[in-house]
């Protein structure tokens, strides 16, 4: 082989495997046995507004935090109606939900009330400038100013007991929901 086409042949591999490392799921950095950063954010409850704060939530008991995108988009409409749908099941293993998003924060108000996204079962808060989700590794590599797909379930010690990442949103209640079921009590 001549090489111009040796050259070519290389570039395309290297441009395969590209692609095949680009659509695999993302890892998230922080991992089961790592402390949960904390934080306090504004969030809706079924559009009402009021401050979330991880340390509170954990006095209650497991808490699972999704990052996601942003409100009002496909994948993410999705995901939260899966959440909703999953509340009870949730509730049952004694853990409450909360979705954090850095895209489209203006809509989180509307997005947590309606019915076909949260349907005011779990609260949504807002993360402008993905500044939490930095903290969680979890911030859109296409997309910075936005989340990724990640979800934590988070022990009352502040402990990461599992992790689901990936921007395909239909696994990560399952995942979540077989982590809480695993929790010792």
């Amino acid at each position: 082989m001549n090489a111009p086409h040796a050259l070519v042949r290389v570039l395309s591999i290297a441009a395969l495997l590209g692609g095949v490392a680009f659509a695999a799921p993302a890892e998230a950095a922080l991992k089961p046995g790592d402390a949960a950063p904390g934080f306090k954010a504004p969030a809706y409850l079924a559009g009402a507004p009021f401050t979330f704060d991880l340390a509170e939530a954990l006095e209650r008991g497991p808490v699972v935090v999704y990052f996601f995108p942003a409100a009002h988009t496909p994948g993410c409409n999705l995901e939260a109606h899966l959440f909703s749908e999953a509340t009870d099941k949730f509730k049952a293993e004694g853990v409450s939900v909360v979705g954090v998003t850095a895209g489209n924060v203006e809509q989180l108000a509307d997005f947590s009330k309606e019915t076909e996204h949260c349907g005011g079962k779990f609260p949504v808060a807002a993360d402008p400038g993905a500044k939490i989700a930095a903290q969680y590794d979890a911030v859109l590599a296409k997309k910075p100013e936005w989340s990724d797909r990640t979800s934590y379930l988070i022990a009352p010690s502040g402990k990461i007991v599992a992790v689901h990442s990936d921007l395909n949103p239909n696994l990560h209640v399952k995942s979540m929901l077989e982590a809480a079921a695993a929790l010792e009590r």
